[in-house]
């Protein structure tokens, strides 16, 4: 037995030697052919491109040339006439002008008060604009208290403070809580109660045509003279939900910081005259407005406008705001019939404005500077339309661009792909209003402002609709 087993293992070992020959033979031919240590090996079987040479940027940013022809009402009418048809805009209304010469080339019922929804924005852009300095801002204080060891937290109107760590919220370069700590433990004051002070706005803090699902919803949430990240829950996302008792949260939240319990944080008063213990600021007006904008966020825009009215001597309130935003526009020459806002943000229901009126706006902004301008025979420019246009041209650097930032981020990416960059607007979005309010270069060169507003459609069905709109005056060689 021991004699047959060691030859069959002598037989196993010699076949086993002899398949392995024959591999490595193989292998021999399959490495020389495959060749592993080659780029082609370890991808594949594929080759590699050369890099291709380095490419340096040169942008160039120039202005509408000056001489470019100018649209007639009856190109732009003809342009227009198969898009503005469209029963998807519902009730529709609209205004289109010929920034250079303050021409209205196009209107459909440009009268008539129709719901806004966050175009409203435009208004309050303009208001802060025009009674603002670009650099103002917001101060949110901690003075010492009535009682010992006792500090209050004073809002001044500024919602982007935020808590997160490093200072990075969800505004940015918005106020830091951490700052706020750090100046009272440098105080030495010994504190074991916050309270907080709303008492710089008055009245209610939800508007006339609010809906407060929105709270839960993340569009808003109640007015209060300070928040934190526009008392988002979720500090970084835009439409988080939101608090329904932003006040006292942030409180809640600057004790928390300091070590405190947050069961002895109370909405209170300071004392007339207290000593200031800490303080900290708003980002500039000027990126503020542009958060406003871009983003759509209905939080800043009611905040802002309370700034407009402390500025300007009207009550911080919703009624007051808007009394503040209203006499800003008026006092700069713009007809105000038909306007008609429970708010500033565009939220509420019960808003109305006039396609004239926002379009309005837009072409002053977009009115080019006398040294540019062609003024018609006979006529002279007016210096004081040329201040209010410089005074109003940086609200067409707040607005989206279509298919790249903002609220216009997604849109003119699947249709109407012609006139994505080119199209510069703020969009507005309820459920029973879109509307689409801003500027675009035309086919020959030419600056038209325009104000589209579509209501008792779902947004769904009018937005593309409205798209369409702008982006045939894109294409439009209509001079």
């Amino acid at each position: 037995m021991g004699g047959l087993a060691s030859r069959r293992r002598r037989n196993l070992w010699i076949g086993f030697g002899t398949t392995l020959a024959v591999l490595l033979a193989a292998g021999v031919g399959v490495l020389l052919t495959v060749k592993p240590w080659t780029d082609e090996f370890r991808h594949g079987g594929l080759t590699i491109a050369a890099p291709p040479a380095p490419v340096r940027p040169f942008p160039q940013v120039s202005p509408a040339p000056s001489n470019a022809p100018a649209p007639s009402p009856a190109g732009v009418a003809a342009a227009l006439a198969p898009v503005i048809g469209n029963p998807d805009l519902g009730a529709f209304a609209g205004q289109v002008t010929d920034a250079d010469s303050a021409t209205v080339l196009w209107s459909g019922d440009p009268g008539r008060p129709m719901i806004p929804s966050s175009t409203a924005k435009i208004l309050l852009t303009a208001a802060a604009l025009l009674a603002l300095p670009a650099e103002h801002r917001v101060s949110t204080k901690v003075v010492a208290g009535s009682a010992p060891n006792e500090l209050v937290l004073v809002g001044g109107g500024d919602p982007t403070l935020t808590a997160e760590p490093e200072g990075k919220g969800y505004y940015p370069h918005g106020p830091r809580v951490s700052d706020l700590v750090a100046q009272i433990k440098k105080s030495g004051r010994a504190v074991d109660t916050i309270v907080v002070d709303t008492s710089t706005y008055a009245g209610p803090t939800m508007a006339q045509g609010w809906d407060p699902v929105d709270i839960g919803d993340g569009s808003i949430a109640p007015l209060e003279s300070v928040m934190i990240d526009g008392g988002r829950l979720q500090p970084l996302v835009e439409y988080s939900p939101r608090t329904p008792t932003p006040a006292l949260d942030a409180g809640r939240r600057l004790a928390f910081e300091l070590g405190l319990d947050p069961a002895r944080v109370r909405i209170g008063a300071a004392a007339p005259g207290a000593a200031q213990v800490a303080v900290v600021q708003s980002a500039p007006l000027r990126d503020r407005l542009r958060d406003t904008m871009v983003w759509s966020d209905n939080v800043l825009a009611e905040a802002i406008g309370r700034e407009i009215a402390v500025a300007t001597g009207y009550e911080a309130s919703f009624h007051g705001a808007v009394a503040a935003v209203s006499a800003a526009l008026e006092k700069a020459g713009f007809d105000l019939s038909g306007l008609s806002m429970q708010d500033n943000s565009g939220l509420s229901v019960d808003d109305r404005i006039p396609a004239r009126l926002l379009d309005r706006v837009m072409a002053t902004a977009a009115k080019p500077s006398a040294a540019t301008a062609i003024q018609p025979v006979g006529t002279m420019a007016r210096p004081e339309n040329d201040r209010l246009a410089a005074t109003l041209a940086p609200l067409l650097d707040d607005l989206p661009i279509a298919g790249a930032t903002g609220s216009l981020t997604s849109r003119y990416v699947t249709g109407n792909r012609n006139a994505a960059g080119w199209v510069r607007a703020k969009t507005g979005t309820l459920s029973v209003s879109s509307a689409l309010v801003g500027y675009v270069l035309d086919a020959d060169g030419r600056v038209l402002t325009f104000a589209l507003m579509s209501n008792d459609r779902p947004p769904e069905v009018s937005r593309p609709a409205l798209d369409a709109i702008a982006g045939t005056l894109r294409n439009c060689g209509c001079s």
